[in-house]
């Protein structure tokens, strides 16, 4: 894996698929069994990277986006 900063704030990172499957696959296990010591806020933002990478590897793969329901 290779980390650079793109600008100020913004981490561009370089890595092999398994190495980005098995962060995301870690990602998941958290959220959906995550133990009480992590806070909600903490849940939250996982959930949205999470909804945000799906959204991008469905792109990636040439599927339409889901529409949100809150729209």
């Amino acid at each position: 894996m290779q980390l650079e900063w793109a600008r100020p704030g913004v981490l561009r990172a370089t890595s092999h698929v398994y190495e980005f499957a098995a962060l995301i696959a870690a990602a998941r296990y958290v959220t959906e069994s995550a133990p009480p010591e992590i806070g909600e806020e903490a849940l939250d933002r996982l959930k949205e990277v999470l909804r945000s990478y799906d959204a991008q590897a469905a792109r990636l793969h040439g599927e339409p986006p889901e529409r949100n329901p809150q729209d």
